[in-house]
């Protein structure tokens, strides 16, 4: 049965994308069964795993609105040895048409339910909004894994997620928690990143992941390329750090 974990942060630009990829990638390297699934529309999920999203013939749309089941729909990256259930434009009109669904939070649970079995981790990449396609995510997770910047407006935007996680937990998932927060790209010659870091670790203890996700030029290049960052240069600092960061989490949930 897999574990099912949403990489969720209502606030853009924070390497949500970037960490979910790169924790199948690295989860992979240890031999893992991994399902990514792409909840944005921008794609940017499916193209860094280095899938075409332009030629899909079916994605995650299909499968939320009924029109297509997940294992038609996964596609294997071939750079990162995962399976992906990849996104395009065409999720952008979802939000519109699930709104006449019965039980439309519950779309993704419900499709995930033939294939759970077969992964060992399912990571589910949402988008920047508490959208309808982020309460999907939340509503079929057992976790949520919170990547964050330290600096202070995350700081902000993390007790609004933080209290959208326990309604949730409350009314529609009582399986739901917050697994724990990833720091990422940091810099350790900014004392405000030190501080915020600090601060972290005083408010929310060992819900704090250890590794730290290091501010690393070749993780933003590889996507272009289509590779995962711990495929592309394994060797970068970034990319042993989501190495030891897919350790820490197999450890973290035994």
């Amino acid at each position: 049965m897999a574990k099912i974990f949403c990489i969720a942060n209502q606030k853009g630009g924070v390497g949500k994308t970037t960490t979910a990829v790169n924790l199948a990638a690295g989860l992979a390297n240890l031999k893992k069964r991994v399902l990514l699934i792409d909840l944005d529309p921008q794609g940017n999920a499916t193209m860094g795993a280095g899938i075409d999203k332009a030629g899909l013939g079916s994605s995650v749309y299909q499968v939320l609105l009924g029109m297509g089941n997940v294992q038609a729909a996964t596609k294997t990256s071939e750079t990162g040895h995962f399976d992906v259930l990849p996104a395009n434009r065409e999720l952008a009109g979802a939000e519109v048409e699930m709104v006449e669904l019965e039980q439309r939070e519950l779309r993704l649970k419900q499709a995930l339910a033939t294939v759970k079995d077969q992964y060992d981790f399912i990571l589910i990449d949402c988008p920047p909004a508490l959208s309808m396609l982020t309460l999907n995510g939340l509503c079929a997770a057992h976790g949520v894994i919170i990547p964050m910047q330290c600096e202070y407006y995350a700081l902000e935007g993390l007790s609004d997620l933080v209290n959208t996680i326990k309604i949730v937990h409350a009314k529609l998932n009582p399986d739901l928690q917050v697994i724990g927060l990833l720091r990422v790209m940091f810099d350790p010659r900014m004392m405000l990143s030190q501080q915020v870091s600090a601060q972290l670790e005083q408010h929310f203890g060992d819900k704090v992941f250890k590794t730290i996700i290091p501010r690393n030029v070749r993780l933003a290049e590889a996507p272009s390329y289509g590779v995962p960052g711990v495929i592309f240069d394994a060797a970068a600092k970034g990319a042993q750090a989501y190495i030891a960061f897919g350790q820490e989490l197999v450890e973290r949930i035994g």
